[in-house]
């Protein structure tokens, strides 16, 4: 929470420090602050699962209190983006479960990524759901683990933990295949999966084929903002026939955006967005689809991958060298990263800081000085969490 970026600084800010110590005392009857190194080897003891499962339900405490129902799809959907990210890399073997690639050097790089099923939003909630960690079993494997066989086996672990909840996986076309579209028609999930012209060449073939058949199924929108001008031209194929290698068929729909932006000093940029998807689409639910949907993936990127490496979480740094703890400390971030979230975008925060803090940087040493420096009696800051109130947040 306060963005230390290492169990080393754990020691400097809050050891030895009499006001943080006392909140330590009031919260979990402990002297201070434990150790880094105690955390580390306390961590190799820790269930892995047991920390998953404290996410989940953190999660599901936010479904059940209707606190995301405003950011649904189609106000039933809650929209799940699933991507790959590496975490550590070494140049010399780390440990048994590494994962291997040669460099155009001739080295080898050893490296541990994880995949990842984060809840997103159109206002920027990025909440890590589940995580799965790509590894090799030992030493000895034939084929090393892989985004897509960890895909397989974080999707059952999903749909496991959360049986009944209505969700549309945002997918990036590693994806876009057969097997995934049996396990979502399975599952009773709807998804929307990036789709390039290099992806499923029949698919692409037939869309394109399609397209010039039926010209009703265009809608052109010119988006006028202070900075720039957007226009979107958008095109979609309903029920495309698809066999995929197993032989498997499926009735798929295919939607395009080509975007063009000018901003005022008339520089243009021009992008194109294509998703197949199990949705039947019209001209209402390509928008939506497109702008409230497919393109709120990148939240994974930006406000997730991207937050925790380069924001101050330091997702990157090696907080242990032991398998069971490294993992600890990983789902911690994402705990912490939630509830900084959930912070930054609550009607509590904007009412105490209503020109803001300048940067989520400083929201986090606003949280290192409060710990270590504010005065409270042990009853006054037990009782904070006490009685009720409430938090709204932010939906722009």
């Amino acid at each position: 929470m306060c963005r230390l970026g290492s169990r080393r600084e754990i020691n400097h800010q809050f050891r030895n420090n009499v006001r943080s110590a006392a909140k330590f005392r009031s919260l979990f009857g402990i002297e201070t602050a434990p150790h880094g190194d105690t955390l580390n080897y306390c961590f190799k003891r820790v269930n892995v699962e047991q920390a998953q499962e404290v996410i989940c339900r953190m999660v599901e405490i936010l479904i059940r209190t209707k606190a995301l129902y405003p950011y649904r799809l189609f106000a039933r959907y809650f929209m799940i983006a699933i991507d790959g990210t590496g975490i550590l890399t070494f140049h010399e073997r780390h440990c048994d479960h590494c994962l291997t690639r040669k460099l155009s050097n001739g080295s080898t790089l050893y490296y541990h990524p994880v995949l990842e099923a984060k809840l997103v939003t159109g206002n920027g909630f990025c909440f890590s759901v589940m995580s799965e960690f790509i590894e090799n079993e030992d030493l000895n494997i034939s084929k090393q683990d892989c985004e897509l066989k960890a895909f397989y086996r974080l999707t059952q672990r999903l749909k496991a933990r959360f049986p009944h909840l209505p969700v549309c996986l945002l997918l990036d076309g590693l994806f876009a295949g057969g097997p995934t579209f049996m396990l979502c028609k399975k599952n009773g999930w709807k998804y929307m999966i990036s789709l390039t012209d290099n992806d499923l060449p029949s698919l692409n073939r037939e869309f394109e084929a399609v397209a010039k058949l039926t010209p009703e199924n265009r809608k052109h929108l010119k988006i006028e903002l202070p900075d720039k001008q957007v226009k979107q031209s958008y095109r979609w194929v309903n029920d495309l026939y698809y066999k995929d290698s197993k032989s498997n068929e499926h009735l798929l729909h295919v939607l395009e955006c080509l975007e063009q932006t000018t901003t005022i000093n008339n520089q243009t940029t021009k992008t194109k967005f294509k998703w197949v998807t199990n949705f039947k689409l019209d001209e209402k639910r390509a928008i939506t689809l497109a702008n409230n949907g497919g393109r709120v993936r990148w939240k994974i990127e930006n406000e997730g991958f991207n937050t925790q490496k380069n924001g101050g979480f330091e997702l990157e740094h090696p907080y242990s060298e032991n398998q069971n703890a490294r993992k600890v400390f990983y789902l911690l971030i994402q705990i912490a990263h939630m509830i900084f979230q959930l912070i930054e975008k609550g009607s509590l925060f904007k009412k105490a800081f209503p020109k803001g803090v300048g940067s989520a940087k400083n929201m986090a040493k606003r949280f290192l000085e409060a710990w270590r420096n504010l005065r409270l009696e042990q009853i006054a800051f037990t009782n904070l969490g006490k009685g009720k109130f409430q938090i709204r947040f932010d939906t722009s």
